[in-house]
């Protein structure tokens, strides 16, 4: 059977979405090909949706991600082709292998991390890493299938029940109802970490209302992680998001020692308590409302909140976070809403 120019050759995978076919072209590239299903794309609005999402993600390459190849949002059965990762995924890996040890498990960590950092480069967010997500090619990830991960907002799709999360691998927020974010990944990524270096899902099995809850309550269990990889971990499995260290913040840790080795490695990320800020309202002074620091990918905050002279800070050096700058307190006295230690992430 032909599709788009593919003649399939195997099926190898089946989801929600759609069915994975072992595929091959004319001049013999082999990719892995998903059929959606029609529920997926609908109306041509959902495939204007698609093929909007499919320009964005065919914008994200390396190593550690099975990127787009080619896609076909228009045709009678829309499909999307992927890099072909010849591999078992990361749940039948430790089903058949046993969990991930020692320093193939910081290795693990690492390019998971990257993957994942590739696909927030461009703008997206996964939305759905978890073992059935990741294909082991050798003792490397490659994360997968997502390709469809701003097309799940699709309110059309929620409201059928169609698109299903793994509860166990779902941010606390997104059970919430709160939009996903990059810190929801990097839940996520804790997760399924934790599922390699244990052989068991961190907030454990049974009804999935019992293991949302856990979620929720960040109840997990990493007993068999040791060392400073347990602790980054637990810390991205914080349930309240502005606790969890951020992807930049991970990677810091990780690459030295991992997929750009130097001699020194810093000191790992920790679980940290920054006030969370109100959906949408910022601090204000005087009636002047105070802009966040920005940040630069990769790196700390890059500049200072911009306000009234009392609450801005100054920036040291690149990566480093902002402290308050001398001059003449806020007329709210210290800890008051225009107090830079107030509402800055400590």
């Amino acid at each position: 059977m032909l599709v788009g120019g593919y003649r399939l050759l195997a099926k190898i995978g089946e989801g929600g979405m759609g069915v994975v076919h072992l595929a091959r072209r004319d001049d013999g590239q082999r990719v892995a090909l998903k059929v959606l299903r029609p529920h997926v794309v609908g109306d041509d609005d959902g495939r204007a949706r698609l093929e909007r999402e499919v320009d964005s993600l065919s914008r994200v390459h390396s190593r550690w991600v099975a990127e787009i190849v080619d896609a076909d949002p228009w045709a009678a059965v829309p499909w999307i082709a992927t890099r072909y990762v010849p591999g078992l995924s990361l749940h039948d890996h430790v089903l058949e292998e046993g969990p991930v040890r020692g320093a193939d498990l910081l290795w693990f960590a690492g390019c998971l991390a990257e993957g994942l950092d590739a696909v927030h480069a461009v703008g997206v967010l996964h939305r759905d890493v978890k073992p059935s997500n990741v294909l082991m090619e050798g003792r490397t990830p490659i994360l997968i299938d997502f390709g469809l991960a701003k097309l799940a907002d699709d309110p059309r799709m929620t409201q059928t029940g169609w698109l299903i999360g793994t509860p166990g691998y779902l941010a606390p927020e997104i059970l919430h109802g709160d939009d996903a974010t990059e810190a929801s990944d990097v839940h996520a990524w804790a997760a399924t970490v934790a599922y390699a270096g244990t052989g068991r899902a961190p907030f454990g099995r049974g009804p999935s209302a019992a293991v949302m809850d856990r979620v929720r309550r960040g109840e997990h269990d990493l007993s068999g992680l040791t060392g400073d990889l347990a602790r980054v971990v637990a810390a991205a499995l914080d349930p309240e998001p502005a606790n969890r260290p951020e992807l930049w913040e991970v990677l810091d840790w990780l690459r030295p020692q991992t997929t750009r080795v130097r001699r020194v490695v810093p000191p790992p990320p920790r679980r940290t308590r920054r006030p969370r800020w109100p959906s949408r309202t910022r601090p204000t002074c005087s009636g002047r409302t105070l802009s966040r620091p920005t940040r630069s990918r990769g790196r700390g905050p890059t500049s200072a909140p911009t306000g009234p002279a009392c609450c801005r800070g100054t920036t040291s050096r690149a990566g480093r976070r902002p402290r308050r700058s001398p001059g003449p307190r806020c007329s709210s006295g210290p800890g008051g809403p225009c107090s830079w230690r107030s509402w800055a992430a400590p």
